[in-house]
């Protein structure tokens, strides 16, 4: 990412020096501070979240947590930096600032990209090619890509430890010092177009096609049946009515919840190609021209923009993801007690919820309405820590008779 765009104007005309006005002070500052904090705390939730609730933990939401560690590097090293810029005008961290806060801008920058890349492709092989997705959409291989993605990135911005550096700005009235280049601006251009190409043009020509695979899946064709799916379908159960009245039920609720997933994901990725799309223009157009363009509120809209690229996926979940809404209830305990009460729940559904985590599976591969509810669990069910084969046969046929 430009220095310049980021921290302080390497301003070219070295006359008189004209500190920022007040209005663009309490603007800026106001909306860094609202926004990168507001950032800061969703993404801390969303990294809680799924650390700490088991059925939580599936591939999918792995890559969102690498993509909500992103995010908090975005927020805090260019976002608050910013603050101090429109305070002070000048840089105020250092050398060793310059270099390290320069790095971790472009890690959190690349390895968000790759991020959403990762699930993009994730989500394009649990819904095209579901016998494959029992293999590949796995939470270990989901581990990682996780690692090999941070690698990558790491190791690929380790260069701006070697190309930025304190410039000294000296004005008729005052010397401000500033984290720009060690060389001359002109010739960064073709790390400025490998950026662009790498982390914004790609992932976003990969992830039109391939949503647009997924969308031809989901809305124009019946989905491909889960052999995994159909197998634990039909071990429930002793009638074939009963076998039947489930299999239809579990392949609704699992068609219905891939969307809504696919969907959600779909508007991370939206969100990132237009909120990123000023910033990305600016970068490319001043790469040709002579004096780059500097206007002071311009350059705030496009800060402001990929500040909230990074604070409002918390947000997009918390809207569209009933999974994650009830989620970030839990951890704010923001769900009072008295409504803590015994879902309505037949035996059959209890028994089918109960047997699905107790065998240790987590929902790795699509995660399904049924999931997506609050199950009865051990303090609804007094007692009941085990539930035989013949009361659940008895409550299949109970079910189907009512």
């Amino acid at each position: 990412m430009e220095n310049v765009t980021l921290f302080g104007n390497a301003n070219q005309t070295l006359s008189i020096w004209t500190d920022q006005s007040i209005e663009y002070k309490v603007v800026s500052v106001l909306l860094v501070i609202i926004i990168c904090g507001a950032g800061i705390v969703g993404n801390v939730m969303v990294i809680l979240v799924v650390l700490t609730t088991k059925h939580m933990r599936t591939p999918t939401n792995c890559y969102l947590v690498s993509l909500a560690v992103a995010d908090l590097i975005v927020l805090t090293a260019a976002g608050l930096p910013n603050i101090t810029e429109s305070l002070f005008g000048e840089w105020v961290y250092g050398y060793g600032g310059c270099l390290s806060i320069t790095y971790l801008q472009y890690l959190g920058i690349n390895a968000s990209s790759c991020s959403i890349t990762a699930f993009t492709v994730e989500r394009y092989i649990a819904i095209c090619h579901p016998i494959k997705a029992q293999f590949l959409c796995t939470l270990s291989r989901a581990k990682k890509i996780i690692v090999m993605v941070w690698a990558f990135t790491t190791l690929y911005c380790v260069m701006w430890f070697y190309l930025s550096d304190i410039e000294k700005m000296i004005y008729n009235n005052i010397t401000l010092s500033v984290c720009s280049y060690k060389v001359a601006r002109r010739y960064y251009k073709p790390i400025y177009f490998a950026d662009f190409t790498l982390f914004y043009v790609v992932p976003l020509l990969l992830a039109s096609v391939l949503y647009g695979l997924i969308a031809r899946i989901l809305f124009l064709n019946p989905l491909p049946s889960d052999p995994k799916e159909k197998a634990q379908t039909w071990r429930k159960g002793s009638c074939a009515e009963s076998k039947k009245h489930t299999k239809n039920s579990s392949f609704g609720s699992t068609a219905a919840s891939r969307r809504q997933v696919t969907k959600m994901l779909a508007v991370v990725v939206i969100l990132f190609a237009f909120l990123w799309m000023p910033y990305r223009t600016l970068v490319v157009v001043n790469s040709f021209l002579k004096l780059p363009y500097t206007d002071t509120w311009f350059l705030l809209f496009c800060r402001l923009c990929i500040y909230l690229n990074s604070a409002i996926n918390p947000v997009i979940y918390n809207a569209m993801s009933q999974k994650f809404r009830a989620a970030f209830r839990k951890l704010c305990n923001c769900r009072p007690q008295s409504s803590q009460k015994p879902a309505t729940y037949s035996m059959a559904l209890t028994y089918s919820v109960i047997k699905e985590t107790s065998n240790g599976q987590s929902p790795d591969h699509f995660p399904t309405e049924m999931e997506e509810l609050p199950g009865p669990t051990n303090e609804f069910l007094p007692g009941r820590n085990k539930i035989s084969y013949k009361e659940s046969s008895m409550s299949d046929s109970t079910l189907t008779t009512a």
